[in-house]
């Protein structure tokens, strides 16, 4: 049936009323704030670089919750509106220098497998100031998810896969019995939690986040390497997708995320005229050298330089500076593994143990405990009295029970 002139203009101008009104809806929700998230990204994007250009001006009087380093009320009031990142970088030796580590308030260090080492960095203070590039970006373990799991509310799991029981090719959806033992289920844990949920907290390339928050750079370092060692993100970008899925500081339901979480305690450092620790080295796997670690105490700014493999162990995303901590802790754990046909490995990190404490130059003695997944790993000293943290950054060491910490 053929339609007239007069009511095909009447058709055509209704449609084109509702794609104007529709433009014009979208404009509003994206730009000028049609709801709390959106709001929130708008804010944060146009005022950040103007308040950040005076952060060099400003006294530092706040102290950071997570490791007790003074910023200016200018970076609190920027991470007053956010919640932690925790993120998994990789440290196998094709994949050095990392980016992005020196800005990172707490770093846990654990083998993944095979004796390769990976970290689990906590951002939240130090990435106030600026956007920091952090890679390269690799995948979970259920050790890492349990330590995440202590800071507070939902914090932003960023990484690229994980150990997984998964297989889409299968008729029942899972791998076969024993390839992947139910004590090292990254994925499960996350799905326990509430994290492993569409647009939740989980920010993993292989659920359901993807460019700009991710994003692969086979450039990154002066040579080719495999594809596994390019996945980069940004520490802003992860902020402002948080906003948009409802993941400020406070959650669209209501919840802040700091509600339930506890911070360590913290005191001014005071460098060593003859310090006890001076130098510090360890290995994970004794077979496994490009992974061992060295500390070399630096009275100047009291704080121990890292070494890796035998050299130091820098960050790419600024300048090759060296990589140092203020407090290095040895948190011994129970090693198992491996532990399924996939060979993970599981290390506890959920109970109790001995810990080594260096930090003013000088070693402290004691124990670990984490009760729950969701509660703060706690130190303690041979008294039982809750060790203070040095303002800086906090290094954990999750070694082997049993290896030898030879430092002098």
């Amino acid at each position: 049936m053929k339609l007239n002139q007069k009511k095909l203009t009447v058709i055509v101008g209704l449609l084109g009323l509702y794609l104007i009104s529709a433009g014009l809806s979208w404009f509003m929700f994206t730009f000028v704030g049609g709801n709390k998230a959106g709001s929130t990204v708008t804010e944060s994007i146009s005022e950040l670089e103007k308040r950040r250009a005076e952060i060099m001006e400003a006294p530092k009087t706040e102290e950071c919750p997570i490791n007790g380093r003074m910023y200016t009320e200018i970076e609190r009031q920027i991470w007053d509106a956010r919640r932690p990142i925790a993120a998994m970088i990789e440290n196998h030796a094709d994949s050095r220098p990392p980016s992005g580590l020196s800005k990172s308030d707490v770093i846990y260090e654990a083998v993944a497998e095979g004796g390769i080492t990976r970290f689990l960095n906590i951002f939240y203070c130090g990435v106030a100031a600026e956007n920091v590039n952090i890679a390269p970006v690799r995948s979970a373990r259920i050790y890492f998810v349990n330590w995440a799991a202590g800071y507070g509310d939902r914090p932003l799991f960023v990484h690229v896969g994980g150990a997984n029981n998964l297989d889409p090719s299968s008729p029942s959806g899972t791998k076969y019995k024993g390839a992947v033992d139910p004590s090292v289920d990254a994925y499960g844990a996350l799905a326990k939690l509430g994290w492993r949920v569409a647009r939740g907290n989980d920010f993993d390339t292989t659920f359901d986040s993807g460019f700009p928050v991710f994003w692969r750079n086979y450039e990154r370092l002066d040579h080719d390497v495999a594809t596994e060692h390019t996945m980069m993100s940004s520490t802003d970008k992860i902020y402002e997708e948080a906003a948009k899925r409802g993941l400020a500081a406070e959650s669209d339901d209501g919840v802040m995320w700091n509600e339930d979480f506890k911070s360590w305690k913290f005191k001014d450092g005071q460098a060593s005229s003859s310090p006890t620790a001076k130098k510090i080295s360890f290995v994970f796997w004794s077979n496994k050298e490009d992974y061992d670690v060295r500390w070399e105490y630096n009275s100047e700014d009291n704080s121990y330089l890292r070494f890796n493999g035998g050299k130091p162990h820098t960050d790419l995303e600024f300048d090759n500076e060296q990589l140092s901590a203020n407090n290095v802790v040895i948190m011994f754990v129970n090693e198992k593994g491996p532990v399924d046909k996939e060979l993970h490995m599981f290390y506890e990190s959920i109970g109790d143990g001995e810990m080594i404490l260096f930090q003013n130059g000088e070693v402290v003695k004691g124990t670990w405990e984490k009760d729950t997944q969701t509660d703060q790993v706690r130190f303690y000293d041979e008294k039982g009295k809750e060790i203070e943290f040095v303002r800086g950054k906090i290094w954990i060491e999750a070694v082997p029970k049993g290896n030898d910490i030879e430092y002098s």
